[in-house]
């Protein structure tokens, strides 16, 4: 029940009720319940006091430095430009949000931004002051899962919204979802399932894969997945080489996947740490042996390590530029990040800047920024348009249902221009690479 609802039902006064005799004492007999829908107003988190102004607060939690910093910045210009676009009224995010006038109900929105480090508990830290300091009504951003898991469980605590930017592992909306958590993005279940069948076609049903595998929960379930999907293609698991978060030298690693007989190797490894492990990997000679796969792949892996290597290579990405020549609003988004940075956006920019569009678009809807409603507005699972198509959410498990494009990386002769790294193999149906609901073990909390 919106405000303005319950204003008009707390307008009956006593002698309309009298007016209306036995109606009325019907009535009386629910004011109770009309008393408990006024309560549902109480303050909760930042409300009201976040937004008693003429603007309203959003806290980015963002990894400006560590393995993932490339990433953080590139989610930066995302937010920014949705901020931008919000602020102005721009027709580009109407088609996104379509009751958008200026701002979020005509609020102008502003923002922080905290390097999280790649680090759990610095990302706590900056989140909660962003609560405590800034009355922000959401936070958002994060490419490490364990950050945002981190995230997550701290933001229901505060009962403020927050929206994961990058966040690959099963657990973040599985074992690991909150009430108060939205995770737009493709991740390691849909992932790795969209992506086993085209490897099966592509390289052969009877493959021996080894894998590289980060040692955290992004890593393990994205290993998990991979190996239950690419097993019945008929893959078969030679077996893992786990390496710590950062890790500078993979020379112990590859020498063990070197002897193992595996004529695959599947890098789980995101960001710098794909890079370097890829890059090491050349360098051991193992890339002359073995076809590389990224089922997840991070943002920038393409420039970092050269068309000459990423040529042949199969991956899951949750955006590549070319989908302009598909998607209207696709090129709507393309054409204002180009102009505003000069640069292609990758996927972690254009997470960033849906996400944004799509919690203005549940704000505009619940028509009031009081947390249970926005909630309830995101679980209405309306259909919005994105730049790749329906996007939406599910109410059960708060997973974005999001389409996502398979990739192959160009040999350096196929390139048309310097940043045509990669042909898109198939635009991957959202709603059809997610599991089954409670699948991954999610209970959400209560609302308030």
């Amino acid at each position: 029940m919106d405000d303005k609802n319950q204003m008009k039902t707390g307008g009956v006064n006593r002698r309309s009720m009298l007016k209306m005799g036995a109606a009325g004492s019907a009535l009386l007999a629910g004011a109770p319940k009309m008393a408990l829908a006024a309560d549902e107003k109480k303050p909760i988190g930042n409300f009201p006091a976040g937004v008693e102004g003429d603007s309203v607060f959003i806290g980015l939690t963002l990894d400006i430095t560590g393995p993932y910093s490339a990433q953080g910045a590139d989610q930066q210009k995302g937010y920014e430009l949705a901020i931008e676009q919000l602020n102005a009224g721009a027709e580009e995010i109407k088609k996104i949000s379509p009751l958008t006038k200026k701002g979020v109900l005509g609020k102008t929105v502003k923002f922080g931004v905290a390097d999280a480090e790649t680090k759990p508990n610095t990302a706590v830290q900056a989140a909660s002051r962003f609560i405590h300091d800034n009355k922000a009504m959401v936070i958002s951003g994060s490419t490490s899962s364990a950050v945002a898991i981190a995230l997550q469980k701290v933001c229901d605590r505060e009962r403020t919204i927050y929206l994961p930017a990058i966040s690959g592992s099963n657990e973040t909306t599985g074992v690991d979802c909150q009430r108060y958590g939205f995770r737009l993005c493709y991740f390691a279940y849909t992932a790795c399932k969209a992506i086993a069948p085209v490897l099966a076609k592509s390289l052969g049903k009877d493959r021996k894969a080894i894998y590289l595998v980060p040692d955290y929960t992004y890593g393990h379930t994205t290993y998990d997945s991979m190996v239950e999907f690419t097993e019945k293609e008929g893959w078969t698991t030679v077996g893992e080489q786990v390496h710590p978060l950062g890790a500078k030298d993979y020379s112990s690693f590859l020498i063990n996947i070197a002897n193992s007989g595996a004529d695959t190797l599947v890098v789980i490894a995101y960001g710098a740490d794909a890079a370097n492990s890829i890059k090491q990997a050349k360098q051991f000679g193992l890339l002359e042996k073995m076809n590389i796969v990224v089922p997840y792949m991070s943002a920038f892996l393409e420039k970092e390590i050269g068309p000459e290597i990423m040529g042949g290579v199969y991956g899951a990405t949750g955006f590549w530029w070319t989908l302009q020549d598909q998607y209207p609003i696709a090129k709507d988004f393309v054409t204002a990040f180009e102009k505003k940075y000069k640069a292609k956006p990758r996927d972690s920019a254009y997470i960033a800047y849906l996400t944004t569009a799509l919690w203005a678009d549940a704000v505009e809807r619940a028509g009031t920024f009081y947390p249970p409603d926005v909630i309830k507005a995101y679980e209405a699972g309306e259909v919005r348009q994105g730049p790749v198509g329906d996007v939406s959410f599910r109410a059960e498990d708060h997973q974005g249902i999001i389409n996502f494009p398979i990739v192959k990386g160009k040999k350096p002769a196929d390139m048309q221009n310097p940043d045509d790294y990669f042909e898109i193999v198939e635009v991957v149906n959202g709603k059809e690479a997610l599991p089954e609901l409670g699948v991954l073990g999610c209970k959400l909390g209560p609302y308030i």
